[in-house]
């Protein structure tokens, strides 16, 4: 077991990793205590811890519970800092905001790993230039590893660059942001990395301000719809009153049939037309057979696809955690059995 003393925190790559909330942190604690070990190793580079911060803590706070140590091998603080990011999207349950944190700073950390700083005279030198990766691809590979778009990517790497602006200014501002105590919008964070650092703690203050809640708009009182009820159509012989000798109709009218005509032209078309017409828009139902069915197996088809497709999206860790691949394989082999069964009996 290796000395406790030997293992250090790493800010930067510390500030990568949500935190658990006080509960969470508890139940880790008592599961430890109740297990009598430290089951999950903590995971180093170099001496620098890059996943295990809690288990570590609790570690020096119950010397007497044994650990271990996985040492990992990365070529650079950038590839530490993508296989965090990785590690974290694939097996936590995460707000909105540090999933989003978390694809901006693999992002920018793949760009650095790729090309180094392209803002230096070196990385502009001729003979750098042409090993640089375009920027444009490695987003092109954070998106698709993330199931997000481009785009996406984009907006996240400005959210995050905003994070940390606002943590500089002002410490606790990451974990008010990505635990959605305070919900800044996408301009407000980004302009605290765009503004000078003397002016950020300003800005900072102004966001964390509670907002008031928009006064909403009176809305009419709803008025209940009357029933409806098929009216007389009127006789071309009277105006203002009903026909006392009009034979009575069951078809149903919702409305009545309008029909344009020029002014002072009469009418042209009479009363047994127009009843002709409305009976016209009815048919009688008709029991459904297979063919008119098949939209049923096709729309059931379709939305199995879509919400795998959705799930896997979100929660990439079904794909990779062994356990969960393994529900995945017994489903597919599920389906698999049921349409084989049906294939046959066609």
């Amino acid at each position: 077991m290796m000395n406790l003393n030997a293992l250090k925190i790493d800010p930067e790559f510390q500030g990568k990793i949500p935190p658990l909330t006080f509960e969470e942190l508890n139940q880790l604690e008592a599961n430890i205590l109740r297990d009598g070990r430290i089951i999950n190793p903590i995971i180093v580079w170099r001496g620098l811890i890059v996943d295990g911060h809690n288990r570590f803590t609790i570690a020096k706070k119950h010397p007497e519970i044994p650990f271990t140590v996985h040492e990992k091998e990365f070529s650079s603080r950038y590839e530490a800092i993508i296989w965090i990011c990785k590690n974290q999207l694939g097996r936590r349950n995460l707000t909105p905001e540090q999933k989003k944190y978390l694809i901006g700073k693999q992002y920018d950390a793949e760009k650095c790993s790729n090309g180094g700083d392209r803002k230096s005279a070196v990385a502009k030198s001729g003979c750098q230039i042409g090993n640089l990766i375009p920027a444009s691809k490695t987003c092109q590979k954070v998106a698709k590893e993330n199931g997000v778009g481009m785009r996406t990517v984009f907006r996240a790497e400005e959210f995050a660059k905003g994070v940390d602006a606002a943590e500089e200014a002002v410490p606790g501002t990451r974990q008010k942001v990505l635990s959605g105590e305070v919900k800044p919008t996408a301009s407000e964070i980004a302009s605290v990395a765009r503004a000078p650092p003397e002016e950020r703690p300003a800005l900072v203050a102004e966001i964390c301000k509670p907002k008031k809640p928009k006064p909403q708009k009176p809305t009419a009182p709803k008025q209940k719809n009357p029933p409806a009820v098929a009216a007389p159509l009127p006789d071309t012989s009277t105006s203002d009153e009903e026909s006392p000798d009009e034979e009575s109709t069951s078809a149903p009218a919702l409305s009545e049939p309008t029909f344009q005509q020029k002014e002072n032209e009469p009418l042209k078309i009479d009363r047994q037309q127009i009843l002709e017409i409305a009976n016209n828009r009815y048919h009688a139902k008709r029991l459904a057979d297979g063919a008119a069915m098949l939209c049923e197996v096709s729309g059931a088809v379709n939305a199995m696809i879509c919400r795998w497709e959705s799930v896997f999206r979100d929660y990439p860790d079904i794909l990779t955690n062994t356990e969960n691949r393994n529900a995945v394989k017994r489903n597919i082999q599920k389906i698999k059995d049921y349409l084989q069964k049906l294939e046959d009996t066609l």
